[in-house]
């Protein structure tokens, strides 16, 4: 199995490791039958990349075996953001049938965590997202893990995370803080309902805590947000 370095991950605040604390419990609360959770935003740049990601670690370390899907084959930011250097096989060549699932999961330097990247970009990644291998790896994964994270696109760019979201035990709705208009959001969920996934909750992103500007992160159920839309699909940090 290869092994990949974390090497840019950056240490959380005291309030930000806090909130992953409670997330987890949340997420735990949900029972044991939640193993294989979504999470998917609005638009890019609200940070469901991050919170995907620091959720895994926090599972990893309360010492639960985690797996981390990066399954947004549009626009991901998982390569570049924490410098992992050349992987050769990532999803998109299971997907495609070149390469079996043992040779595209990769160890980490954190215990109790794996990670699957998207690998090399598609031209058709919905249909991808529909193979019965895809559907496969879900059962494979919920065999040999406690928890399989799975890093989605925003669902109100592309269609692809409600693709997954009829496999999946649950989905996590990210939202930024004063970016994104309830009328959006709404729409979003709503398209979440339609597959049928169940909605574990929505967590808050980018909430200024402090005079010093400095992000936290929330979790709670549903609720109205209120803000501006902007951003452009696969082009920005998310």
């Amino acid at each position: 199995m290869k092994k990949v370095e974390f090497s840019n991950r950056k240490d959380l605040s005291y309030s930000s490791k806090e909130a992953y604390k409670t997330l987890r419990t949340n997420i735990k609360f949900c029972g044991n039958d939640v193993k294989v959770i979504a999470f998917t935003s609005c638009t890019p740049n609200e940070g469901k990349s991050q919170v995907s990601f620091e959720l895994g670690f926090s599972l990893a370390e309360s010492g639960n075996k985690v797996i981390i899907v990066d399954a947004d084959l549009r626009g991901s930011v998982l390569t570049g953001r924490y410098k992992l250097g050349k992987i050769e096989a990532g999803l998109t060549h299971y997907l495609s049938g070149q390469k079996k699932l043992d040779d595209v999961i990769c160890s980490t330097n954190f215990d109790n965590v794996d990670v699957i990247i998207s690998g090399q970009t598609a031209p058709n990644p919905s249909e991808l997202l529909e193979t019965e291998l895809f559907n496969d790896m879900i059962d494979k994964l919920k065999e040999k893990y406690d928890y399989v994270i799975l890093d989605t696109p925003p669902l109100g760019a592309v269609i692809d995370t409600a693709i997954i979201a009829e496999k999946v035990d649950g989905i996590v709705l990210v939202i930024a803080n004063n970016e994104i208009s309830y009328r959006f959001a709404q729409d979003v969920k709503n398209q979440i309902d339609k597959s049928g996934c169940r909605i574990l909750g929505a967590v808050l992103n980018k909430v200024v805590l402090n005079k010093g500007g400095k992000y936290g992160y929330g979790y709670g159920k549903y609720k109205r947000y209120y803000g501006n839309y902007y951003g452009t699909y696969g082009t920005d940090d998310e």
